[in-house]
């Protein structure tokens, strides 16, 4: 039986952009599946998590994800729009969020349907990588379409969104009793790997437990 890892992943979080490259090689080389867990960031989660009185935190962040996305070969840029309207220098978050909910609902209704984690690379490739109005146009049309998924239909299975929430709220819960808060986090028997830069060691517990692919 192929064993389940479960990915708490923020469509917001360039972290968890760089992390996916490395979950998809997880699962060509490995007997495992991961389930895509998109949840809220923490700057929604935890609004003041990120405050002007600790800009230092968010000034290492953007210097760090940058020189990390330029050693693994990646496409780099904060996003434009952001998946979050939030004003950067007061970081006052706007009550409407357009964008990071749609985002959210529609990585849940990917997993559903067999492609999360795929679909969560190429948006998120999308997002980090460079793409101006990421959110107009067919950009996040073409994006589905590459791995298999139809935008208009995952649109009107996300119109009432209800059961999506749900499982929002219920991802968030999970993740709160996984053993840690951040993004990206892989869980594998009940133990977590925070962090695109673990994967390596959640690579070696594999190895461990003689689940390579034959």
């Amino acid at each position: 039986m192929t064993v389940i890892i479960d990915l708490y992943f923020s469509f917001r979080s360039p972290y968890s952009y760089l992390s996916t490259p490395g979950a998809l090689d997880v699962v060509k080389k490995y007997d495992v599946d991961i389930r895509l867990k998109p949840v809220l960031p923490l700057a929604l989660r935890v609004p003041d998590f990120f405050n002007a009185a600790n800009m230092k935190k968010i000034q290492y962040i953007l210097l760090d994800w940058t020189r990390r996305a330029e050693m693994l070969g990646l496409p780099h840029a904060w996003p434009s729009p952001d998946p979050i309207v939030q004003e950067l220098t007061e970081l006052k978050i706007a009550d409407e969020q357009p964008y990071i909910y749609r985002l959210i609902y529609l990585g849940i209704e990917a997993e559903r349907s067999g492609h999360g984690l795929p679909f969560a690379a190429e948006v998120s490739k999308m997002i980090f990588g460079g793409t101006k109005d990421w959110d107009q146009g067919d950009h996040m049309a073409k994006a589905a379409e590459r791995v298999g998924l139809n935008l208009a239909q995952m649109e009107e299975a996300i119109a009432d969104p209800a059961s999506h929430k749900a499982e929002l709220e219920d991802n968030m819960k999970a993740q709160d009793k996984c053993g840690h808060y951040g993004v990206p986090t892989f869980v594998y028997n009940h133990e977590p790997y925070f962090g695109q830069d673990r994967i390596d060691s959640l690579c070696f517990q594999l190895d461990k437990d003689n689940l390579k692919r034959g």
